[in-house]
């Protein structure tokens, strides 16, 4: 199975409680503190890339003229209109696609955003090359994804990002980030690194995690409480349920030519 394959059949399981209360992918002021660190004028035309459920979309929507939400899972997409609906937002529009070949114009957005999908990409540059594409000039690309644990630790944390979820590939680094938006001539004007707590139940449930896989993941995370080796994940007991600690990146750029 590839990538592709991956990505498509982990949320099309995921997308009905994609958005639950459990998760802090939806959270509000999460979501809120986003669209803040765009400052739009209410005239964008905005492209949210590899939407998932378009949460980010649909909270910048109140605040653009147009939000377009381009993914691979057509039922993330069905979950995302039908809240659409709901909410009355009547200025955004779902397409199927994927990111590595998007079906719009050159210059076509005048903010593109990506939220937590590099860490499923096969590889980061030709998403990033074509959300630049698509980008008009002096506009803003917006990533905000996990960053990876540092370097003696990726390996471990991938592993078990993938016993978790086979659609993820490897979280990415923030030197990573910044050679590809210094590549393709973009001003750096945001750069932060917001701690997300993530209940290690919620985390899995979310995905289906196979039990034998469930198993592991809990092992490694307790023999770490218990000092035997580090994960990445920087786990913690929370009236007595394990968490852990997943660091986010917020970068936004501007497009110079």
């Amino acid at each position: 199975m590839n990538t592709l394959d991956k990505i498509r059949e982990s949320f099309t399981l995921q997308a009905k409680n994609f958005e639950s209360g459990a998760m802090s992918f939806s959270k509000k002021d999460y979501l809120a503190h986003t669209v803040t660190s765009l400052h739009l004028k209410g005239n964008e035309n905005v492209l949210d890339a590899a939407s998932g459920t378009c949460a980010n979309g649909r909270s910048i929507a109140p605040f653009a003229s147009h939000v377009t939400c381009l993914d691979t899972t057509k039922a993330m997409l069905d979950v995302g209109k039908e809240a659409a609906q709901k909410e009355g937002l009547s200025n955004m529009d779902f397409k199927i696609g994927i990111v590595e070949d998007m079906p719009f114009e050159d210059r076509t957005f005048d903010v593109v955003i990506s939220r937590l999908a590099f860490h499923h990409f096969a590889e980061m540059e030709k998403p990033f090359s074509e959300m630049t594409r698509v980008l008009k000039k002096g506009g803003t690309l917006a990533i905000i994804d996990m960053e990876a644990a540092s370097e003696a630790l990726r390996e471990k944390e991938d592993t078990l990002e993938i016993l978790r979820d086979p659609s993820h590939v490897r979280n990415r680094s923030l030197t990573e980030f910044l050679a590809l938006y210094e590549k393709y001539g973009f001003t750096l004007k945001t750069e932060e690194h917001i701690p997300i707590e993530v209940s290690l139940s919620a985390w899995m449930d979310l995905t289906r995690t196979k039990d034998e896989n469930r198993k592991l993941i809990i092992k490694a995370l307790n023999d770490e409480l218990q000092g035997h080796g580090k994960t990445g994940f920087a786990p913690f007991l929370k009236k007595g349920n394990l968490h852990f600690i997943q660091r986010w990146l917020l970068l936004t750029g501007v497009k110079e030519f």
